[in-house]
């Protein structure tokens, strides 16, 4: 786990909180992995000179990685004693490897319901240029301060 601040509390925040950002940088390693472990088939992400041929840049980042990396922003912010209940994301551009790409979110909404603390976030992730590649949303559940342990 990164995380440097500790666990995150539903006290702790409030609309318009900006989630701590999360930077990665995806490499040919990194992709030709996630391929194989995914049983993602398609050369595009790991074959540089057929990616080439498919008029690509070079093999670019699949699209469950961005989710992965936006998900990843979210458990780390959470902290151990925080459930994501839910995210959608939407690919809406392409990534190639040399790339930083930057997890980005906010509070939206937080409200309370059957005993449990909702939170709602705005999340993306940007590129270096600061083009949103993966707009999408979250709900989380943190603990309370005051919930009886």
């Amino acid at each position: 786990m990164v995380r440097t601040k500790g666990q995150v509390y539903y006290e702790d925040v409030k609309g318009g909180t900006e989630i701590p950002p999360l930077e990665k940088r995806p490499s040919y390693a990194q992709l030709f992995v996630f391929s194989a472990s995914q049983r993602i088939l398609g050369r595009i992400h790991y074959d540089q000179a057929f990616a080439r041929s498919e008029e690509h840049p070079d093999v670019i980042v699949q699209s469950p990685l961005h989710g992965a990396f936006v998900v990843q922003l979210l458990t780390d912010w959470i902290g151990d004693e925080g459930f994501l209940k839910r995210i959608s994301y939407s690919n809406r551009g392409i990534s190639v490897p040399g790339d930083v790409l930057t997890c980005k979110g906010k509070v939206t909404k937080k409200y309370e319901e059957d005993g449990q603390h909702f939170v709602e976030c705005e999340v993306w992730e940007e590129n270096q240029r600061g083009e949103v590649l993966v707009p999408g949303s979250a709900v989380v559940i943190l603990p309370s301060r005051h919930a009886k342990r």
